[in-house]
């Protein structure tokens, strides 16, 4: 009997079009099943093209991060470049060393107890790094290694109180040393007279000398104060430019065009004091030990 109706209804199709009529309404109620039957595939279609542009995406996302990073610290020269081509035009070539090779670190764990502020990373002498390297972010001067392990290194960041580093007054060159307060938003300029001539706002850069920091990365910019006439120094104060208690990641620079030997452990180079003489020399017994550039009594 199903043979025979299948039979007179393809002849009654095939001669009429009567059972259109009946073919649009039983449509209605095959189509949703032909869809459900199809959904499975197109669900797992859908997802693998998701979760493929997902992770295609984020190594991108991570990628440009990482140039971002580098570049704009790359460009925090500029500022310092210009006044230095205004003061010393026939020394331009010599000023600045655009060529630093550098080394991006992730942040592992902070301590910033009044007295002291380290910080660790993940990067150590397997990938070349050495104490007293110079150490930054993408807006100034963070610190310096202060040890350096296998798969980790220590920073003591510039705010240490046990921590100095030569600075110049970016808007007429004038010389010298920043200390660290112990607070992440302060350094101290203990070392200039009544009559030194610099202002608030004015920018502070490295200087070069000490051989620890490369000359011209931005410091501090100097905070408002109040000479004081009966006394021979002035409190001055200023604000550190990079974001120390921000960062997630930082650089760390060789300022010589050496390449970076992997797994290799670099031994301590001499301490210099700020007018760039060695420790061990007449000059260095008689400055101060604070104001020793990088030391830290162990």
């Amino acid at each position: 009997m199903a043979i025979i109706a299948s039979v007179a209804l393809l002849i009654t199709e095939h001669r009429s079009h009567r059972l259109d009529a009946l073919r649009a309404t039983l449509s209605v109620a095959v189509d949703p099943i032909k869809y459900l039957v199809d959904l499975p595939t197109v669900v797992f279609e859908q997802a693998a093209d998701s979760v493929s542009s997902y992770s295609t995406l984020k190594k991108e996302n991570t990628r440009l991060r990482e140039e971002q990073f580098i570049d704009k610290t790359r460009l925090l020269k500029f500022d310092s470049l210009e006044k230095e081509n205004i003061r010393l035009r026939a020394l331009l070539e010599n000023s600045f060393k655009l060529g630093e090779q550098l080394l991006i670190a992730e942040l592992l764990s902070i301590n910033t107890a009044p007295y002291e502020n380290i910080v660790v990373v993940n990067k150590g002498t397997r990938f070349g790094v050495h104490p007293q390297q110079p150490v930054l972010d993408a807006n100034g001067v963070v610190g310096q290694v202060f040890r350096a392990l296998p798969f980790s290194s220590e920073i003591m960041l510039i705010t240490d109180p046990n921590h100095a580093i030569p600075v110049q007054v970016n808007r007429n060159g004038l010389l010298t040393i920043a200390v660290g307060s112990g607070q992440l938003n302060r350094l101290n300029l203990p070392f200039l007279p009544n009559n030194a001539d610099i202002r608030p706002g004015d920018l502070l850069i490295t200087s070069g000398l000490g051989g620890t920091f490369p000359s011209g990365y931005p410091v501090a910019v100097v905070d408002d104060f109040t000479p004081i006439t009966n006394k021979p120094f002035v409190n001055i104060t200023a604000t550190p430019k990079a974001m120390l208690d921000r960062n997630r990641e930082l650089l760390i620079v060789w300022s010589d065009s050496s390449p970076v030997s992997l797994g290799t452990t670099h031994e301590k180079a001499p301490v210099a004091n700020p007018n760039g003489q060695p420790a061990g020399s007449e000059l260095g017994r008689q400055e101060p030990e604070r104001a020793r550039t990088g030391t830290r009594p162990r």
